[in-house]
Protein backbone atom coordinates (compact mmCIF):
# COMPACT_ATOMS: atom_id res chain seq x y z
CA UNK A 1 0.00 0.00 0.00
CA UNK A 2 1.26 3.08 -0.53
CA UNK A 3 0.44 6.32 2.02
CA UNK A 4 0.25 9.85 2.24
CA UNK A 5 0.17 10.75 5.62
CA UNK A 6 2.21 8.30 7.54
CA UNK A 7 5.57 6.37 6.87
CA UNK A 8 5.19 2.40 7.43
CA UNK A 9 8.73 0.28 8.25
CA UNK A 10 9.32 -3.04 9.21
CA UNK A 11 12.82 -3.50 11.17
CA UNK A 12 13.19 -7.34 11.85
CA UNK A 13 10.72 -8.10 14.20
CA UNK A 14 8.72 -4.56 14.76
CA UNK A 15 6.63 -2.34 12.88
CA UNK A 16 7.73 1.02 12.55
CA UNK A 17 4.44 3.94 12.08
CA UNK A 18 5.49 7.13 11.52
CA UNK A 19 2.35 10.16 11.33
CA UNK A 20 4.24 12.39 8.52
CA UNK A 21 1.87 15.56 8.04
CA UNK A 22 4.65 17.66 9.21
CA UNK A 23 3.18 20.96 7.89
CA UNK A 24 -0.12 20.44 9.70
CA UNK A 25 2.03 19.01 13.11
CA UNK A 26 0.71 15.47 12.26
CA UNK A 27 -2.82 17.17 12.77
CA UNK A 28 -4.99 13.74 12.34
CA UNK A 29 -7.26 13.81 9.14
CA UNK A 30 -9.84 11.39 7.93
CA UNK A 31 -6.48 10.22 5.79
CA UNK A 32 -3.91 9.74 8.32
CA UNK A 33 -6.87 7.85 10.43
CA UNK A 34 -7.43 5.44 7.52
CA UNK A 35 -3.30 4.67 6.60
CA UNK A 36 -3.09 4.21 10.58
CA UNK A 37 -5.79 1.96 10.59
CA UNK A 38 -4.74 0.18 7.32
CA UNK A 39 -1.04 -0.50 8.78
CA UNK A 40 -2.03 -1.50 12.43
CA UNK A 41 -4.09 -4.36 10.27
CA UNK A 42 -0.66 -5.11 8.41
CA UNK A 43 0.84 -4.96 11.53
CA UNK A 44 -1.66 -7.74 13.47
CA UNK A 45 -1.85 -9.63 10.18
CA UNK A 46 1.96 -10.36 9.86
CA UNK A 47 3.20 -13.07 11.97
CA UNK A 48 7.26 -12.12 12.08
CA UNK A 49 5.67 -8.59 13.51
CA UNK A 50 5.67 -9.06 17.24
CA UNK A 51 5.68 -5.55 18.43
CA UNK A 52 4.97 -1.67 16.95
CA UNK A 53 6.30 1.42 17.50
CA UNK A 54 4.03 4.36 16.84
CA UNK A 55 5.95 7.70 16.46
CA UNK A 56 5.40 11.09 15.22
CA UNK A 57 8.41 14.28 14.43
CA UNK A 58 10.77 15.77 16.71
CA UNK A 59 8.29 18.91 16.41
CA UNK A 60 5.13 16.74 17.35
CA UNK A 61 3.97 13.49 17.52
CA UNK A 62 0.20 14.66 16.61
CA UNK A 63 -1.19 17.96 18.02
CA UNK A 64 -4.78 16.80 17.55
CA UNK A 65 -7.58 16.17 15.15
CA UNK A 66 -7.83 18.02 12.15
CA UNK A 67 -9.69 21.16 13.14
CA UNK A 68 -10.25 22.07 9.67
CA UNK A 69 -11.76 18.63 9.28
CA UNK A 70 -14.19 18.89 12.22
CA UNK A 71 -15.52 22.29 12.76
CA UNK A 72 -18.35 22.19 10.08
CA UNK A 73 -19.72 18.53 11.43
CA UNK A 74 -23.03 18.59 12.68
CA UNK A 75 -24.21 16.30 15.65
CA UNK A 76 -26.38 14.20 12.89
CA UNK A 77 -23.20 13.67 10.98
CA UNK A 78 -20.62 12.78 13.82
CA UNK A 79 -23.51 10.57 15.17
CA UNK A 80 -24.30 8.64 12.02
CA UNK A 81 -20.81 8.18 10.85
CA UNK A 82 -19.75 7.07 14.58
CA UNK A 83 -16.54 9.71 14.51
CA UNK A 84 -13.06 9.32 16.24
CA UNK A 85 -13.87 5.67 16.89
CA UNK A 86 -12.00 4.50 13.91
CA UNK A 87 -8.82 5.64 16.06
CA UNK A 88 -9.67 3.01 18.86
CA UNK A 89 -8.18 0.55 16.64
CA UNK A 90 -4.88 1.19 18.21
CA UNK A 91 -6.45 0.91 21.51
CA UNK A 92 -8.22 -2.99 19.97
CA UNK A 93 -4.33 -4.07 18.88
CA UNK A 94 -3.57 -7.38 20.69
CA UNK A 95 0.41 -6.96 19.56
CA UNK A 96 1.83 -4.21 21.98
CA UNK A 97 2.30 -0.55 20.53
CA UNK A 98 4.47 1.29 22.24
CA UNK A 99 4.08 5.17 21.45
CA UNK A 100 7.61 7.25 21.09
CA UNK A 101 6.56 10.75 21.73
CA UNK A 102 8.48 14.17 20.95
CA UNK A 103 7.06 17.90 20.91
CA UNK A 104 3.94 18.46 20.99
CA UNK A 105 0.84 15.63 22.04
CA UNK A 106 -2.27 17.63 22.01
CA UNK A 107 -5.64 16.73 22.08
CA UNK A 108 -6.45 13.55 20.06
CA UNK A 109 -2.59 13.14 20.01
CA UNK A 110 -2.44 13.13 23.75
CA UNK A 111 -5.19 10.44 23.78
CA UNK A 112 -3.35 8.59 20.98
CA UNK A 113 -0.77 8.33 22.78
CA UNK A 114 -2.54 7.20 25.90
CA UNK A 115 -3.89 4.15 23.51
CA UNK A 116 -0.66 2.47 22.96
CA UNK A 117 0.40 0.31 25.49
CA UNK A 118 3.00 2.49 27.27
CA UNK A 119 4.55 5.94 26.38
CA UNK A 120 8.31 6.78 25.60
CA UNK A 121 8.85 10.02 25.79
CA UNK A 122 12.00 12.68 24.68
CA UNK A 123 12.63 16.10 26.99
CA UNK A 124 10.94 17.92 24.46
CA UNK A 125 7.74 16.02 24.74
CA UNK A 126 4.58 18.18 25.86
CA UNK A 127 0.87 16.40 27.17
CA UNK A 128 -2.82 18.60 26.99
CA UNK A 129 -6.13 18.21 26.35
CA UNK A 130 -6.76 21.97 25.27
CA UNK A 131 -10.29 21.27 23.99
CA UNK A 132 -11.87 23.40 25.80
CA UNK A 133 -10.20 26.06 24.80
CA UNK A 134 -11.74 25.82 21.07
CA UNK A 135 -15.48 24.78 22.83
CA UNK A 136 -15.98 21.36 22.63
CA UNK A 137 -14.28 17.98 25.25
CA UNK A 138 -12.28 15.33 24.64
CA UNK A 139 -13.99 12.41 22.21
CA UNK A 140 -11.55 9.94 22.14
CA UNK A 141 -11.13 8.87 26.24
CA UNK A 142 -8.71 11.96 27.20
CA UNK A 143 -11.12 12.57 30.29
CA UNK A 144 -11.60 8.81 30.79
CA UNK A 145 -7.64 7.71 30.53
CA UNK A 146 -5.42 10.95 31.82
CA UNK A 147 -7.90 10.35 34.45
CA UNK A 148 -7.43 6.85 35.15
CA UNK A 149 -3.52 7.27 34.71
CA UNK A 150 -3.07 10.79 36.38
CA UNK A 151 -5.85 10.72 39.25
CA UNK A 152 -8.78 12.82 39.11
CA UNK A 153 -7.09 16.12 40.52
CA UNK A 154 -4.33 16.95 37.31
CA UNK A 155 -6.71 15.23 34.67
CA UNK A 156 -9.16 17.94 35.86
CA UNK A 157 -7.42 20.82 35.68
CA UNK A 158 -5.65 19.94 32.72
CA UNK A 159 -8.88 19.27 31.06
CA UNK A 160 -10.55 22.62 32.15
CA UNK A 161 -7.55 24.71 31.73
CA UNK A 162 -6.09 23.44 28.89
CA UNK A 163 -2.65 23.22 30.88
CA UNK A 164 0.40 21.45 28.98
CA UNK A 165 2.23 19.01 31.22
CA UNK A 166 5.78 18.60 30.38
CA UNK A 167 7.86 15.40 30.36
CA UNK A 168 9.37 15.58 33.70
CA UNK A 169 6.04 16.24 34.73
CA UNK A 170 4.47 13.46 32.64
CA UNK A 171 7.01 10.95 34.02
CA UNK A 172 6.50 12.10 37.85
CA UNK A 173 2.70 11.53 37.02
CA UNK A 174 2.98 7.73 35.04
CA UNK A 175 1.78 9.60 31.77
CA UNK A 176 4.93 8.26 30.39
CA UNK A 177 7.27 4.82 31.46
CA UNK A 178 10.22 7.11 31.02
CA UNK A 179 11.77 9.97 29.87
CA UNK A 180 15.07 10.00 27.67
CA UNK A 181 17.24 12.75 25.32
CA UNK A 182 15.21 13.71 22.26
CA UNK A 183 18.17 12.36 19.43
CA UNK A 184 17.82 9.06 21.78
CA UNK A 185 14.03 9.14 21.64
CA UNK A 186 14.02 6.57 18.19
CA UNK A 187 16.60 4.53 18.83
CA UNK A 188 15.44 3.71 22.89
CA UNK A 189 12.14 3.28 21.35
CA UNK A 190 13.73 0.82 18.64
CA UNK A 191 15.13 -0.99 21.57
CA UNK A 192 12.69 -1.60 23.89
CA UNK A 193 10.83 -2.48 21.25
CA UNK A 194 13.31 -5.53 19.76
CA UNK A 195 13.51 -6.42 23.54
CA UNK A 196 9.82 -7.04 23.51
CA UNK A 197 9.45 -9.00 19.92
CA UNK A 198 12.64 -11.28 21.03
CA UNK A 199 9.89 -13.05 23.45
CA UNK A 200 7.30 -15.42 22.90
CA UNK A 201 4.28 -13.59 20.99
CA UNK A 202 1.50 -15.94 22.83
CA UNK A 203 3.52 -14.69 26.18
CA UNK A 204 3.93 -11.18 25.08
CA UNK A 205 -0.34 -10.71 23.94
CA UNK A 206 -1.39 -12.55 27.33
CA UNK A 207 0.50 -10.17 29.39
CA UNK A 208 -1.02 -7.00 27.53
CA UNK A 209 -4.32 -8.67 27.82
CA UNK A 210 -4.09 -9.28 31.52
CA UNK A 211 -2.81 -5.64 32.02
CA UNK A 212 -5.56 -4.19 30.17
CA UNK A 213 -7.84 -6.40 32.37
CA UNK A 214 -6.84 -4.71 35.61
CA UNK A 215 -8.43 -1.24 34.39
CA UNK A 216 -12.08 -3.29 33.20
CA UNK A 217 -12.22 -5.74 36.42
CA UNK A 218 -12.59 -5.43 40.53
CA UNK A 219 -9.11 -6.62 42.00
CA UNK A 220 -10.68 -10.23 43.04
CA UNK A 221 -11.91 -10.96 39.14
CA UNK A 222 -8.35 -9.25 37.75
CA UNK A 223 -6.68 -11.94 39.80
CA UNK A 224 -8.64 -14.86 39.00
CA UNK A 225 -8.53 -13.72 35.38
CA UNK A 226 -4.64 -13.57 35.62
CA UNK A 227 -4.33 -16.77 37.43
CA UNK A 228 -6.31 -18.66 34.36
CA UNK A 229 -3.84 -16.83 31.57
CA UNK A 230 -1.02 -18.11 34.04
CA UNK A 231 -2.39 -21.64 33.78
CA UNK A 232 -2.77 -21.84 29.64
CA UNK A 233 0.85 -20.96 29.37
CA UNK A 234 1.57 -24.30 30.30
CA UNK A 235 -0.06 -25.59 27.42
CA UNK A 236 2.39 -23.87 25.20
CA UNK A 237 6.04 -24.92 24.11
CA UNK A 238 7.60 -21.81 25.10
CA UNK A 239 6.87 -22.11 28.66
CA UNK A 240 8.69 -25.60 28.47
CA UNK A 241 11.19 -23.94 26.54
CA UNK A 242 11.79 -20.84 28.37
CA UNK A 243 12.18 -22.95 31.84
CA UNK A 244 14.19 -25.35 30.54
CA UNK A 245 16.51 -23.02 29.32
CA UNK A 246 16.81 -21.34 32.81
CA UNK A 247 17.29 -24.68 34.22
CA UNK A 248 20.19 -25.64 31.76
CA UNK A 249 21.91 -21.88 31.62
CA UNK A 250 21.07 -20.90 28.43
CA UNK A 251 19.18 -18.23 26.06
CA UNK A 252 16.03 -19.47 25.63
CA UNK A 253 14.66 -20.06 21.59
CA UNK A 254 11.43 -19.06 21.61
CA UNK A 255 9.38 -19.97 18.60
CA UNK A 256 5.86 -18.42 18.99
CA UNK A 257 4.15 -21.77 20.10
Amino acid sequence: MTYEFILFEKIQKVGVITLNRPQALNALCEGLIRELTAALDVCEADPDIHCMVLTGSEKAFAAGADIKEMQSKTYRESYMEDFISKWERIDRCRKPIIAAVSGFALGGGCEMAMMCDFIIASDTAKFGQPEVTIGTIPGSGGTQRLTRVVGKSKAMEMCLTGRMMDAEEAEQAGLVSRVVAVAELREEALKTAHKIASFSLPIVMMIKESIGAAFEMPLSEGVKFERRLFYSTFALDDQKEGMAAFLEKRPPVFKGK
